[in-house]
């Protein structure tokens, strides 16, 4: 089958980590037999961006690149410059017609799909944590969301990464069909040894994200302040970037655990997963997440986590293993790690691992996509 996959969201060598999970998904599709190309709707300042190499080569789609194995065309569109949009939109639809199955990734890919829809079955797969957290984003998105809401209606299927997101989504869309297809994290093998931290030694942290306001990481300083006035030596490293990292810096300077604090940056997937089995529990304060891919690696690499209650990490997280918090202060945090860290004492990194098994494996989700595209072209009157 020919999936043409359309996203917003995909790697370029400013932004790496962008749409990973895009290109996770488009793998796992073509390891099934489909032949998969990615349509990406790129920022103009983003094509800028591009190497030599971007320049591409024939292909069905035309002059494509690639990543990971897979073709790659990139068309300039501005979401918020409507003439981009209606450009991008005539060139998708002429490149549509060529598919077997339109499969749309991320919410803002759907407004080049606006005022058309394609002949063929048509799937949209959703991320995008303004949905379920919409005061997170700026006042135009806010007083436009009721509207661009309406999108989610018109595609054949809609997935949602977790039960949290799928609730408003099928709140839009009524009884027409909206499923429920994690993120794909595939768990390293072998699981890393650990070995729990005793009272006596430093508890070691780590949180992994974006550095913004939504994941609260000035919190998490916090935690690690109050972990220490209980008697625990604990230190944390910050792995991401973003606008508060000066805050960081400067609130564990004001409680005087600068010594205690690091920050990491930005790091591939293998840095990653160095980071976790160096680590004794992640913590992620979040003020609102949809799947929280980084809670879900850390359990997968053993490690248990305490993290914020909003979003559907809860429906993954086993208690024997990890914990939810729903206010955002630091004792709080603290008391749900002391409690954690009771109950996964005696359990190996492969039984925290375990807890989430093949769930989000690669297979699992193409196979759910698979089934998904059955119901979309049901949907459409199509036979496979």
């Amino acid at each position: 089958m020919r999936v043409l996959a359309v996203t917003t969201w995909l790697p370029t060598k400013s932004q790496p980590s962008t749409g990973a999970f895009v290109v996770k998904d488009a793998l796992a599709l073509a390891s099934l037999g489909h032949e998969v190309a990615l349509i990406h709707l790129a920022p103009p300042e983003q094509l800028a961006d591009l190497d030599a190499h971007e320049k591409g080569r024939p292909g069905t789609y035309g002059e494509t690149t690639t990543i990971e194995g897979i073709p790659v065309l990139r068309i300039p569109m501005k979401t918020t410059d409507v003439f981009s949009v209606l450009r991008a939109s005539k060139q998708l639809q002429k490149l549509a017609a060529k598919a077997d199955v339109v499969h749309s990734m991320a919410f803002s890919s759907l407004l080049a799909m606006a005022s058309w829809r394609p002949k063929v079955s048509w799937i949209h797969t959703e991320h995008w944590s303004g949905i379920t957290a919409p005061q997170t984003l700026p006042d135009i998105w806010q007083a436009a969301l009721p509207g661009l809401m309406q999108l989610l209606k018109r595609p054949d299927v809609v997935t949602a990464v977790c039960g949290y997101l799928a609730e408003p989504i099928r709140e839009v869309r009524g009884t027409a069909p909206t499923l429920v297809i994690p993120c794909i994290v595939p768990a390293p093998f072998p699981s890393p040894r650990r070995t729990p931290a005793k009272i006596s030694e430093e508890l070691r942290l780590v949180s992994v994200g974006g550095l913004i306001a939504r994941k609260d990481p000035v919190l998490a300083v916090d935690v690690v302040a109050e972990l220490i006035s209980r008697g625990q030596t604990t230190s944390i490293r910050f792995v991401g970037d973003g606008d508060l990292a000066p805050e960081i810096i400067a609130r564990a300077a004001v409680l005087e655990i600068s010594d205690k604090v690091s920050l990491v940056g930005t790091k591939d997937r293998e840095g990653v997963l160095r980071e976790y089995a160096d680590a004794d529990l992640f913590l992620g304060p979040t003020r609102g997440d949809n799947f929280f891919v980084s809670c879900a690696e850390a359990i997968l690499s053993g490690r248990p986590v305490v993290v914020g209650s909003t979003g559907g990490q809860g429906e993954y997280i086993d208690s024997h293993v990890g914990r939810t918090v729903s206010q955002q202060d630091a004792a709080s945090y603290a008391d749900a790690i002391e409690q954690v860290l009771s109950t996964a004492t005696n359990l190996s990194a492969g039984q925290i691992s375990d807890t989430i098994g093949d769930e989000f494996a690669a297979a699992t989700v193409a196979d759910s996509y698979d089934q998904a595209y059955v119901v979309a072209e049901q949907m459409r009157g199509h036979l496979r």
